[in-house]
């Protein structure tokens, strides 16, 4: 575990270099996603005790999400690659994805210490999860700035490259959204019981983002 967490020291360096073997990579995704994950679903109400249960859901759950949002755009990103002559570089960018994706979950990992804070100050579901979202953006920020270190040397080499980072982000960002909410709840509803998975889960997934934030500002609960 020690040499894990200096790996992950070494990827988050601005002078790091993708001299990382692939299972290093996605042994961080597993350990820093599963961790991230646990703290996430630790949320109860004051009148319960911690849903154990629902955090070791959440603990497989995010690095499921994470893996299969990946593999579920990297066809098309390959096949655009190779639309626009980009094959021969593929291995060399997919490297460069598979560390961005273990970027974002130590980073993810590094601010579960607001969530649980966070959880120590509110009862109110859809403020946790908004708030959980938030935690989740400011991952994605930070791994879009990974991505274009980790893409620098393609793009020096060749600019088409730049264009497919920003393609491969709105890929990405896409179906993550809908798959978050297809392998739904991470963070277990106080009043509901725990599951590994949610009834009615292949609805739209932005218009229940906008449907929490209108009622949360509202200070109810749907």
């Amino acid at each position: 575990m020690t040499a894990l967490f200096h790996q992950a020291d070494r990827l988050l360096r601005p002078t790091s270099r993708l001299a990382f073997r692939g299972r290093t990579l996605l042994a961080m995704l597993i350990v820093f996603g599963m961790f991230y994950g646990a703290m996430m679903g630790l949320f109860y109400d004051e009148d319960q005790s911690p849903r154990l249960l629902q955090s070791l859901y959440s603990a497989i759950k995010l690095p499921m999400l994470l893996m299969l949002t990946f593999g579920l755009a990297l066809p098309s990103f390959y096949v655009l690659n190779m639309l626009v002559g980009l094959a021969g570089d593929f291995r060399e960018a997919l490297r460069a994805l598979v560390a961005t994706q273990a970027g974002l979950t130590i980073v993810l990992a590094s601010l579960a210490p607001f969530t649980l804070t966070y959880y120590a100050t509110t009862t109110n579901y859809d403020a946790v999860k908004l708030f959980n979202a938030l935690m989740f953006t400011i991952a994605s920020f930070a791994g879009q700035r990974l991505l274009k270190r980790f893409y620098a040397p393609l793009i020096a080499r060749d600019l088409r490259h730049k264009r497919m980072v920003r393609v491969w982000i709105v890929l990405y960002a896409f179906i993550g959204i809908q798959m978050g909410w297809v392998l739904r709840p991470f963070i277990g509803d106080p009043v509901a019981k725990t599951t590994f998975f949610r009834e009615g889960a292949w609805s739209n997934a932005y218009v229940e983002i906008w449907d929490t934030a209108v009622w949360a500002s509202r200070g109810g609960r749907r």
